[in-house]
């Protein structure tokens, strides 16, 4: 068993009211669902040794009709394959869990990534692509982290700073593009409404008729943009591909160049543009969505499909990016 991801704590007892049940000094409450015995069996051991209560365990079935079970506080799905079945389920589960406040952890497969995607849009859930053992017992101590107050053991020390270090990235990254967005509250602006001296005197933005420069130049040409995707690329022919490791700023880029081509990018060719791990690229996701950079965007003509596309405000932070650095030095980067 992976106990050793666990870090026991050696603090006071706390009792825990379990979310939506009246009795105090339970622990976290997990129901488990999937088809592949071996799986649920590892899940069960990891999450026993995680000191939390299972309520529920069976397979994929148990999702779908009769009476509805309590879900618990966390949710665990493994999904590998999906039908129209299964994702009926699904999307039973996330209205159920959104309602009930319930977390939810899938893990499914690159090829089936679409389709859960799409269907899981209100609950929020952690989705894990093909992850090992260690990935599931991390996401299971994220989702442990929010019950503040259960006697829980903790993830490794390792494992925590991963996960605080990426939402202080994210964090930032959506602090800089807030200035660039709203440049008239950036150090340097003049009075309230008026765009700073800076930003007015760039000679590539044209003037309004007050003799002013517009602060929201046009997005760039995407072949530029493709192109610098390329060069970062080549890189990983020289030297190791995880010295330049840079999830965000590759989604960043992928999605101003199909903003610009009007074009629309599944989650799975998202999870390629960031060039790491799938079940990583989906963090970052979730974290560049919860910080407003990115947006999920359902397809209004098939409700089986959603896409990720930059927000106003990270769109014009882009274009603001690549009209400041201009493109000779951009490409010479």
């Amino acid at each position: 068993m992976l106990q050793d991801a666990f870090a026991v704590g050696t603090g006071p007892e706390l009792d825990y009211a379990a979310t939506g049940d009246t009795q105090g000094g339970l622990p976290v409450s997990l129901s488990i669902f999937a088809d592949r015995a071996h799986v649920r069996e590892t899940i069960r051991e990891d999450a026993e040794a995680a000191g939390v209560r299972i309520t529920n365990i069976g397979d994929l079935g148990g999702l779908r009709g009769g009476e509805a079970r309590a879900l618990g506080d966390v949710v665990l799905v493994d999904c590998p394959r999906v039908d129209a079945a299964c994702l009926a389920s699904l999307s039973r589960l996330d209205m159920r869990a959104a309602n009930s406040g319930a977390r939810i952890v899938i893990s499914t497969s690159i090829a089936a990534l679409e389709d859960v995607f799409a269907c899981m849009d209100q609950s929020r859930p952690q989705i894990l692509v093909d992850p090992d053992r260690a990935e599931r017992v991390i996401a299971l101590g994220q989702i442990m982290a929010r019950f503040p107050s259960a006697r829980l053991r903790e993830l490794s020390e390792e494992d925590r700073l991963m996960l605080l270090r990426l939402t202080e990235q994210v964090g930032k990254i959506a602090g800089r593009i807030d200035r660039l967005a709203n440049p008239q509250a950036s150090v340097g602006a003049g009075e309230a409404g008026q765009p700073s001296p800076e930003a007015s005197a760039s000679p590539f933005l044209p003037a309004d008729r007050n003799g002013l420069r517009s602060i929201r130049p046009a997005l760039p040409d995407p072949r530029l943009v493709r192109m610098v995707i390329k060069h970062r690329r080549l890189r990983a022919r020289f030297f190791d591909e995880d010295l330049f490791a840079d999830p965000a700023w590759d989604m960043l880029l992928d999605l101003t160049a199909a903003r610009a081509e009007h074009a629309r990018v599944s989650v799975t060719s998202l999870c390629i543009a960031a060039a790491v791990p799938a079940t990583t690229a989906l963090r970052w996701i979730s974290q560049m969505v919860e910080s407003g950079l990115f947006e999920r965007r359902c397809d209004d003509t098939d409700r089986r499909r959603a896409f990720i596309a930059l927000s106003d405000g990270a769109a014009g932070a882009m274009a603001r990016y690549f009209d400041e650095i201009g493109p000779d030095a951009l490409l010479a980067a």
